[in-house]
């Protein structure tokens, strides 16, 4: 094991940092960040003989907390998403994590949704497919959907297409939810 969670505080895996050997790092640049910011969590075993493990790049995306069951040893933050699921649209890194924040803050709209990718001509364009909630109207949701749009222009810096389902045919979590499809290559 890499980190374990003390059983008296219970705020975070704690890392055995006298066998490894954590960074976290920008997962497109690969530039070390500091305690407290959030980037992909990478490895190096300090201990390990037989095959040793050099800068492995766990996907994950996460921040190094201070300790607290061991204050010498740092705090493995919650995990906020995967790096190997970020997705360069014209230029801007943005993650489905992203969206979902968004969307989550929006009433109106459940938190299932779909990025679909598409290049009809020579420009990438990305399309959220999200599903409204029961209890709101479809004048509702396309208000909301509006609403996410301008948001995601705002906050994440790219203009976007919203579809809104009705509640229901969205997929919903049952193990790894496959929430990006890119067909920008499928007619090549």
């Amino acid at each position: 094991g890499v980190a374990g969670e003390c059983i008296d505080y219970k705020d975070g895996s704690t890392i055995w940092e006298d066998h490894f050997r954590p960074e976290v790092v920008d997962p497109v640049t690969d530039t070390v960040l500091g305690d407290g910011v959030h980037g992909e969590l990478v490895f190096t075993s300090l201990t390990k003989e037989a095959m040793p493990v050099i800068r492995y790049r766990t996907h994950d995306l996460t921040r190094l907390l201070p300790g607290t069951g061991r204050p010498n040893m740092r705090r493995i933050g919650r995990t906020t998403g995967r790096s190997d699921d970020m997705i360069i649209l014209r230029g801007v890194n943005l993650f489905p994590t992203q969206i979902e924040e968004i969307a989550l803050r929006i009433p109106g709209l459940s938190p299932h949704f779909q990025l679909e990718l598409t290049r009809p001509n020579r420009m990438d364009e990305l399309t959220v497919k999200i599903g409204r909630r029961e209890d709101c109207t479809a004048e509702t949701a396309a208000a909301a959907a509006r609403n996410l749009q301008q948001q995601i222009k705002i906050h994440i810096g790219s203009s976007c297409r919203i579809e809104v389902a009705e509640p229901g045919p969205l997929a919903r979590s049952s193990g790894k939810l496959r929430r990006i499809y890119d067909l920008r290559n499928a007619g090549a």
